[in-house]
């Protein structure tokens, strides 16, 4: 039998794929080196994913002979994987393996509770493109320069939350506009969704007049956080119900100052905004919110904001606001108001972002004390009349 006969028929026998092992080495570097001219991985860098890295290299493989992988990259406390190369050796190729392989490291992807996977591909791979806009990737931006031949990469990112299913509220999206009204921007869109009769203007001058009032402290020195007393007063005093829940009875947010001035300048400011909600009537309940207790917010027709660490997303140690908008099995989705240009991101990419529940749970937590936030939102209340 000449060697192209045993070629076609390796490769028209059924393909399965499977994790890698230490013992595929050998032929993840040929195939390497078959696809590729330059970029190439090395032998080491294939030894270290297969064994340390945090990582998942995936296999085709035909006949009992390796002809192609996929390798994803996994970032510790992020939702994003990444699809870091994609090769099936060109013997094999017409047969879908590419495809094959992309789908498998989407799987890998969810088995890692990852919300998104990105990737990059070369401007020039017409071939590479087509695919993975057929399997629904989004172009989001260009990298200059980004390979050894100095071509551009272009970059690509897939949502693999479900569909959104009934279990959603349909929440106007408020993009904030500086650095410190997360919290005023995350309020204006829940009552940008309740109020149906009247539909709120979210614009700049309501986000800055929310900040002023929910706001935990203002001097020249820098501008204080908008912790959960101040938002439920700002909704409260405009007709919404509310609730609060925090799991520490000391005041909010002073992980965010180091001058002992203003940590007492917060703490008094904190103490007089308790003061006036609980002469107001308005619930506050000294315990965290699970995701699991979600359901019953919405149930009730109400609308969570929720203080996070940006960290778990943005690598940015301060504390920061979503709006809850549903949830299903997998996943809590938020609106998030900070849109990172910077990554590229677009207001689409902060819509009904998809979090695992485990990793919201995990965030939603602020500072060495792990304190944790949740003002409920809850339609407009009906006014007590005269003489009740």
């Amino acid at each position: 039998m000449s060697s192209s006969s045993a070629s076609s028929d390796r490769h028209s026998a059924p393909t399965r794929i499977r994790s890698a092992e230490l013992a595929d080495l050998d032929a993840l570097v040929e195939i390497e080196n078959r696809c590729f001219d330059s970029d190439r991985l090395s032998r080491r860098s294939f030894r270290h994913l297969l064994t340390r890295g945090r990582a998942a290299t995936l296999v085709a493989e035909s006949g009992g002979v390796v002809v192609g992988y996929v390798l994803v990259l996994f970032s510790h406390g992020t939702l994003h994987a990444r699809i870091y190369s994609l090769a099936v050796d060109p013997a094999a190729r017409g047969l879908g393996l590419g495809r094959d392989l992309v789908e498998a490291a989407e799987d890998a992807a969810k088995d890692q509770e990852c919300s998104e996977i990105r990737l990059e591909v070369r401007k020039d791979n017409a071939e590479a493109i087509g695919l993975y806009e057929s399997l629904g990737y989004r172009r989001f931006g260009v990298l200059a320069d980004y390979y050894e031949d100095h071509e551009d990469a272009l970059r690509y990112r897939k949502s693999l939350a479900s569909q959104l299913g009934l279990d959603m509220v349909r929440v106007p999206y408020y993009a904030q506009t500086t650095d410190f009204t997360c919290g005023p921007a995350a309020l204006m869109m829940a009552m940008g969704a309740l109020e149906h009769d009247s539909p709120v203007a979210l614009n700049r001058k309501l986000e800055l007049r929310l900040w002023r009032e929910a706001t935990t402290i203002f001097m020249m020195a820098g501008h204080g956080g908008c912790g959960p007393h101040g938002l439920a007063l700002s909704a409260w005093h405009r007709g919404f119900g509310v609730e609060v829940y925090v799991n520490d009875r000391r005041p909010m947010l002073l992980d965010s100052v180091r001058s002992p001035e203003k940590k007492e300048v917060m703490r008094l400011v904190q103490e007089d905004m308790i003061e006036e909600l609980e002469a107001h009537g308005v619930p506050i309940h000294h315990r965290a919110v699970q995701p699991d207790e979600l359901a019953a917010f919405f149930a009730r027709g109400g609308i969570p904001l929720v203080l996070i660490s940006s960290y778990r997303i943005y690598r940015e140690k301060f504390p920061h606001w979503v709006v809850v908008t549903g949830f299903d099995t997998r996943y809590v989705y938020v609106h998030d108001p900070f849109v990172d240009e910077e990554e590229g991101e677009s207001i689409a990419d902060c819509i009904n972002m998809p979090i695992p529940r485990r990793e919201f749970e995990a965030m939603s937590r602020y500072g060495r004390a792990n304190q944790r936030a949740a003002v409920v939102i809850y339609p407009q209340r009906e006014e007590e009349t005269a003489g009740d």
